[in-house]
């Protein structure tokens, strides 16, 4: 059985790794590898990282089923009153498909619903090229809520939908 943790500043170095990995490989047809170079070092810096943790983004990383290999992680950021946000659901290639993903999901979900017991919506981006992260996200039981191109700055826009999830 997978493990999940609570990350802390301690696995920032664990975050980061998978990141370096995961990230580039799933946008590699989507990003042109100057708009990943500059999304990577401002979403997965040490310093973003520890600045994104000590705000209102929850982390959580999950090992494989010998409980020493991290293969990804997820976070999640009270983004207002009745609004969460998924900021981040990464697994290492290969890992995908064998319901890492799902667990990541879930455990998202339940952290919404610990801490916010009411009513309330959990969103996402989701880059409009991506269509097996949209798919994913459908399955689960999220749908298309908004669009936008957001500028990241450098140039360089995030196109994306918001999918969203009413949780009660």
């Amino acid at each position: 059985m997978p493990k999940i943790i609570t990350a802390t500043p301690n696995d920032i170095p664990i975050i980061r790794k998978i990141a370096q990995s995961a990230f580039p490989e799933t946008y590699a047809e989507i990003l042109t590898p100057q708009q990943s170079d500059y999304m990577m070092e401002m979403m997965y810096s040490r310093d973003s990282l520890l600045q994104q943790m000590q705000g209102n983004h929850t982390f959580y990383i999950i090992y494989a089923e010998d409980n020493k290999t991290p293969c990804g992680y997820v976070s999640v950021e009270k983004e207002s009153d009745d609004v969460f946000h998924l900021q981040k659901i990464y697994l290492l290639k290969e890992f995908r498909g064998k319901g890492f993903g799902k667990i990541l999901f879930d455990t998202a979900v339940e952290h919404v619903r610990r801490v916010h017991p009411s009513p309330c919506k959990m969103l996402l981006n989701v880059n409009r090229s991506n269509k097996s992260a949209q798919n994913f996200y459908k399955k689960r039981g999220m749908y298309k809520y908004s669009e936008g191109d957001f500028d990241i700055g450098n140039g360089f826009f995030m196109n994306d939908y918001i999918f969203a999830l009413d949780l009660k």
